[in-house]
């Protein structure tokens, strides 16, 4: 099968304390909660997603948040940095604003062609907002604390750590089908197809041969997922990795997409998610995140799982745009 992905679908994470986590990404991000639901296989967990006024694919961040959880550390085998792009011009804003709550984030730095401010969220979550001019098919939330003209538009790009980058390399070109852009230093750069024409179209894998291996858990990436425009097409790649040796998980049901697993030659987790249903198959595009939503065969034991979840509030003013 000759794949070719349309870009990221979204990024996992781990975090600990629930309430931190959705203070962060709501108030000094200015994302939307478009989805309050459970890890499907841990319902004891919340599994929050944010993302643009529609959640739509390219746009979502999502994390499974245990409270108490330890520490991850960065290393090799791991997706190391999430990016996120914003509008060129707007990284001066970003500065202020981040220091005006008291994240503190590097000056911005040039890296092949592009201006970068790094930060980390409350775990340690290493995050870039990258000024990009960009072709966007998002629609920037603008309900929260950031005026949509400096507004998040989507993922821009993953960066993955490798001990040897060569079998990673080649699972970037053969089998998911990224061609190599350019290369600075110890980075690749991999893109999908045009850079410019859309969000998540590039991956950066940088080689770390002397690094330590990574531990993933909080404040680091669990897994990264890229976009299948439907369930044949998600399912034509699975047959495609299967025949190449790739051991892929059988399709799961995430409710607002389908989704298999593998791993790449260096270790991380990726996934292949489809576009739909989307994040308003249960809930009006209007509600999105307001209350906690259940897969059907879960919904017997909301009573259980909600006396186990920890209390989350999130703020309607952050939420309605009110």
């Amino acid at each position: 099968m000759d794949v070719r992905p349309s870009g990221i679908h979204h990024v996992t994470a781990i975090a600990g304390d629930p309430q931190a986590n959705a203070d962060f990404y709501l108030n000094a991000l200015g994302m939307r909660l478009v989805k309050k639901t459970v890890n499907f296989d841990s319902p004891e967990t919340y599994h929050l997603y944010y993302g643009d006024r529609a959640g739509n694919p390219g746009t979502i961040m999502t994390f499974f948040p245990w409270p108490g959880s330890p520490k991850g550390r960065l290393g090799a085998g791991q997706a190391t940095t999430t990016s996120f792009s914003v509008p060129e011009g707007s990284l001066g804003w970003w500065q202020r604003h981040l220091a005006a709550l008291g994240v503190a984030a590097t000056r911005p730095a040039e890296r092949l062609q592009e201006d970068v401010l790094t930060l980390r969220d409350p775990d340690g979550l290493v995050l870039e907002l990258v000024a990009a001019a960009d072709t966007h098919d998002t629609d920037p939330w603008d309900g929260g604390r950031v005026p949509v003209e400096h507004a998040i538009r989507g993922i821009r790009a993953v960066t993955l750590t490798e001990h040897d980058p060569d079998g990673t390399a080649d699972m970037l070109n053969g089998r998911l089908g990224f061609r190599l852009a350019a290369e600075e230093g110890d980075r690749l750069r991999f893109h999908t197809g045009d850079a410019a024409a859309g969000v998540g179209t590039v991956v950066d894998v940088v080689a770390a041969p002397g690094a330590a291996r990574g531990l993933v858990a909080a404040g680091t990436v669990h897994h990264v997922a890229y976009r299948a425009p439907d369930r044949t097409t998600q399912d034509g790649w699975r047959r495609s990795l299967a025949a190449d040796g790739v051991d892929v998980t059988e399709i799961r049901d995430r409710s607002y997409f389908t989704s298999i697993y593998f791993r790449e030659p260096g270790g991380v987790l990726l996934e292949i998610a489809t576009d739909g249903p989307g994040f308003d198959y249960d809930e009006p595009l209007l509600q999105l995140g307001r209350s906690l939503r259940l897969p059907p065969w879960l919904e017997p034991d909301r009573e259980r799982i909600e006396a186990h979840l920890p209390g989350l509030a999130v703020s309607g003013a952050v939420q309605d745009g009110a």
